[in-house]
């Protein structure tokens, strides 16, 4: 049995007699009575016969001319560029083989061949050439043909060639599959004379399939990183449904708004078992038309650097009821609207901040104006303030804008993980490194941004490393000895006090000045209470379209206790609080009540932390002013009995202004008047 399943496989050219007997028997209308003729001949045969083949043809259809040749060449240019390689030692190790190597499409038009010179003349004889299309259809059982016809390696000698110009030649082939969906992409193939027959060129053919195939993987990868990169930008502070597709009409990724709008739709678009969309593929081989659901008006180009990537849906929400396919019309939240109206003076590429505050507003116009440079910039906040809202800014209004955007958080990340996603590695760099290697952070970043929070989180030995980039411009993979070049801008963040950090030695200096050499400092959301409303007002009509739910609004009393918490989660503790509200609550009203119980008691805890500060602050002042008063206004020695350092008395002395009490004191009294 595993020698008849072998036979499966490969040809034998001792049976050669045999199965030109059963091909003659064959074209006279008899059956192919043969032992010795495989399933898979016999099964080509048929086709041919269907097809109408001529079994007396001698040889392939004349070439296409050659810009038409050029032309399928441009067409699968990514397939040639994977194919390079193998080609090239096919030029150079097939010669004085007596075979021959070609690669196909799945016309199958040949679009380059190498290897021996002497055989490609006696192919010339029979159009095996670039330009010709040696399909089964036309050409009868062949290598190339047939593995297409089949979807799989195959081995085709002598006889059992369906046309008799063919017959004395001996050739193997195997299918070229797409790494995302196995579609077939081409065939990869080597011939030559019957006499050069061997079963190593079924193993040459798998062998360098495989090794296509891997090219073409890593390329995807390539692409898929740099389409998520590219596109980053449209995934946050906005209120639309966002749906990113590649370059062959895949969804990759959607935001949330993007899935209940799509949901909403009642599209049959599954981003756990993506299905393509034929009319979003770039290379324009696929006639297809839209799904019924989609407006083409929705749709946006991912372009970097002039080339396209990828195709953006963009579905406008409605700011009130259900989103229905045949009714979705193009609106814009209110909360759009009112945040344009706030930031009719903000820049553009800053226009997703939402202020009414005079400080925001002037971090904002700093941030705008360093964007046109290209000097490192580090923002300055508490967690969830927005720093990355303002690396975004920066990032699209800077010369840097047409390149990607890239992130990483340096906090929470081991020392060599952190290691890794900056850096990058190449195969084999330690155990568990990934097949094909890792392109860092900063590698991917090249031509754009890199924003880097928390980087005051960064270990110590891993910050020379990082000055040395930007220092010199060029990056070593991990496990590489030669240099990359790279070209981005740096973005940090951080809500570490780094002057302290320097002088407490968990930061380098030389860092530190090479990462603030501008600095922005972004207000907490308890120091710019003017935006709590709005900001409120913002997510409430984002949250009830994202959620398919009625009209909602905030009643004054809810807005005032919203405006008197502290937020110590900022603007990202406001979102989640307004949605909690909004999923718990079906009332269009919502007050106080509302509030999550855990919000309620954090307030309650503001309030008798405000009212302890209060009465420390009052016994405070009162002890600074029988100090002063019993030392005849003298601070040195106020200072000592109160057991402070004199500046900090200074400082206190201005916090209560107690300025008067000096001079009442020193019997100056009439100084103040």
């Amino acid at each position: 049995m595993a020698h008849k399943a072998e036979k499966q496989v490969f040809a034998d050219p001792g049976n050669d007699a045999a199965i030109m007997a059963a091909w003659e028997r064959f074209q006279l209308g008899g059956g192919p009575s043969s032992v010795a003729l495989r399933r898979l001949i016999e099964g080509s045969w048929q086709r041919c016969l269907a097809h109408r083949v001529d079994p007396r043809k001698r040889s392939g259809p004349t070439p296409v001319c050659g810009s038409k040749l050029e032309a399928l060449r441009g067409q699968h240019r990514e397939l040639l560029e994977a194919a390079a390689p193998i080609m090239a030692c096919a030029r150079d190790f097939l010669a004085e083989t007596g075979t021959i190597m070609a690669l196909s499409d799945t016309s199958p038009t040949i679009l380059t061949m190498e290897g021996d010179h002497h055989t490609q003349d006696f192919a010339e004889e029979i159009h095996l050439l670039p330009g010709v299309a040696w399909s089964e259809g036309v050409c009868g059982t062949n290598a190339i043909g047939t593995a297409l016809a089949v979807g799989h390696a195959v081995q085709i000698h002598s006889a059992e060639h369906y046309c008799a110009g063919i017959k004395r030649w001996t050739c193997s082939a195997n299918v070229i599959r797409h790494p995302h969906d196995g579609e077939i992409l081409g065939v990869i193939d080597v011939s030559g004379l019957s006499e050069s027959y061997s079963r190593q060129s079924m193993a040459l053919v798998v062998t360098a399939a495989s090794r296509i195939e891997s090219r073409l993987t890593l390329r995807e990868m390539e692409r898929r990183y740099q389409l998520l990169e590219v596109a980053l930008p449209r995934w946050s502070g906005g209120a639309d449904g966002v749906v990113l597709f590649d370059h062959r009409g895949y969804p990759v990724k959607a935001n949330e708004n993007g899935q209940a709008a799509l949901a909403a739709l009642g599209a049959d678009l599954d981003l756990a078992a993506p299905r393509r969309i034929p009319a979003l593929a770039l290379d324009g081989a696929v006639q297809a038309s839209y799904p019924t659901w989609l407006q083409p008006e929705w749709l946006e180009p991912v372009v970097r650097h002039g080339a396209r990537l990828g195709t953006l849906l963009i579905i406008p929400l409605p700011r009130l009821g259900r989103l229905r396919a045949k009714e979705a019309e193009p609106t814009r939240l209110a909360a759009s609207a009112a945040k344009s109206d706030r930031s009719s003076a903000m820049p553009e590429s800053f226009a997703r901040i939402i202020t009414a505050h005079s400080g925001l507003q002037e971090a904002v116009r700093k941030a705008s104006h360093l964007a046109r440079s290209r000097v490192p910039v580090l923002l300055l906040g508490e967690t969830g303030v927005g720093k990355e809202e303002f690396a975004q800014g920066i990032h699209q209004a800077s010369p840097f804008g047409d390149g990607p955007f890239v992130a990483l958080n340096c906090g929470g990340l081991s020392r060599d993980l952190l290691a890794s996603e900056l850096f990058g590695y190449i195969e084999g760099a330690f155990t568990g490194a990934r097949r094909n290697g890792l392109i860092g952070k900063i590698e991917a970043a090249n031509g754009g941004t890199l924003f880097l929070d928390e980087i005051g989180e960064m270990p110590l030995d891993l910050q020379p490393h990082l000055l040395r980039v930007l220092e010199q411009s060029e990056i070593y993979r991990l496990g590489e000895s030669t240099p990359r070049k790279v070209n981005f801008r740096l973005v940090a963040a951080t809500h570490r006090d780094l002057r302290q950090e320097v002088a407490a030695g968990r930061f380098r200096m030389d860092f530190y000045y090479r990462v603030a050499v501008t600095s922005i400092r972004i207000p907490a959301l308890r120091d710019r209470k003017s935006d709590i409303g709005l900001l409120a007002q913002y997510f409430v009509e984002r949250f009830c379209g994202l959620h398919q739910l009625q009209s909602r609004r905030l009643d004054a009393a809810l807005i005032a206790c919203l405006e008197g918490y502290s937020w110590p989660g900022n603007v990202r503790e406001l979102r989640n609080v307004i949605e909690s509200m909004l999923l718990m609550s079906d009332r269009p009203v919502l007050d106080v009540g509302d509030l999550p119980p855990e919000l309620t008691q954090d307030m309650m805890a503001d309030e008798a932390r405000a009212a302890t500060a209060f009465s420390i602050s009052e016994s405070e002042a009162h002890l600074i002013q029988r100090a002063i008063t019993a030392t005849r206004g003298n601070l040195t020695r106020a200072a000592r009995e109160l057991g402070i350092a004199k500046s900090t008395l200074y400082l206190k002395i201005k916090q209560y202004n107690l300025e008067r009490d000096i001079y009442s004191a020193r019997g100056f009294e009439s100084r103040m008047a």
